[in-house]
């Protein structure tokens, strides 16, 4: 890592310390939290989904909130409640969970879709309404949300418009023989990511996350993105493309990719590299029920990506 963003070293250095041999799964979950995007872990249970979630909290020096979502949770568990106090003789807003700097969303896909639609205005605008008061949230807020996508009773699937609010949708997939054995023996004294100090604090990730909106992308780059979203809204396979807002978050996510590859300018391989886990899980295949539907839209999109041009 160049010199020129240290504190972006100590960052990646810390996570992979407690997330041994996943460096693709640290490298774009810190894209999500550098670009002010949202990240969605969606894998099998027991590859580290929450283990990465909570090395990236603690190695930021924010407030951290653990949420285990439950089928009967409610969209006052998370957004907070007004409460009646007699001895003044008036209502008191008390704020919920989500008033946090990293909010871990554990098994999200556990809840009722009322549930889960609460956290959308939160991520999206950066605050809430509440019986008609708007609660803005202090930056920086970044959701990461786990799922099992094996697991079908008792779940509750998000909808695309839930989905497209996470920049990222990735998967983690299991360790190789010889970091599984790594695994097995960093444990045996304790969980790892408990150990984990913070590395940066919150000034130092907003100014972090500032110097990666100055990050160029030249017109040739910009016009590269656009064809490949562009064919996912013609593609016959698809009924669903990705939306302008879709295409935004993918500009703003190759920043942040060039960012961690210490450049000040993003290059068509940013662009090929993120082009699956952000747009994957923003398109609907034709067709297909929802167990088929991940795996499909990414072969689309390694299709569009094989079609379309590269700038020179």
């Amino acid at each position: 890592m160049s010199e020129l963003h240290p504190e972006v070293a100590r960052l990646i250095d810390n996570v992979e310390s407690a997330v041994l041999g996943k460096n693709e799964a640290v490298q774009l979950s810190l894209t999500a939290l550098l670009a002010q995007g949202h990240l969605l872990i969606e894998d099998a249970p027991g590859v580290g989904k929450t283990s990465l979630a909570k090395a990236i909290a603690r190695s930021v020096d924010c407030r951290f909130t653990r949420l285990q979502f439950t089928p009967d949770m409610l969209p006052s568990d998370i957004l907070g409640s007004s409460v009646f106090l007699p001895n003044l003789g008036q209502f008191e807003f008390r704020r919920g969970p989500l008033f946090t700097n990293v909010l871990l969303a554990d098994e999200i896909n556990r809840t009722t879709p009322r549930t889960q639609s609460a956290l959308l205005e939160a991520m999206n605008e950066g605050q809430v309404s509440i019986e008609g008061t708007t609660h803005p949230l202090v930056p920086p807020f970044f959701v990461i949300a786990t799922q099992n996508p094996f697991e079908f009773e008792g779940t509750f699937p998000l909808p695309e418009n839930q989905l497209d609010r996470f920049m990222l949708c990735i998967a983690i997939g299991y360790p190789d023989f010889d970091v599984e054995k790594q695994v097995l023996a960093s444990h045996r004294s304790g969980e790892p990511v408990e150990s984990l100090e913070p590395v940066l604090d919150a000034g130092q990730l907003s100014e972090l996350q500032r110097q990666v909106r100055e990050v160029r992308v030249d017109d040739a780059i910009s016009d590269y993105l656009l064809r490949i979203v562009t064919a996912t809204r013609d593609h016959a396979e698809l009924t669903l493309g990705v939306s302008t807002r879709g295409a935004l978050t993918f500009s703003r996510a190759v920043q942040a990719r060039a960012f961690l590859e210490s450049r000040d300018y993003v290059t068509p391989d940013d662009v090929k590299q993120l082009a699956v886990p952000v747009l994957a899980h923003r398109v609907v295949c034709r067709g297909l029920v929802r167990e088929g539907q991940r795996e499909r839209a990414r072969g689309v999109i390694r299709q569009i990506l094989d079609d379309t041009r590269v700038p020179m």
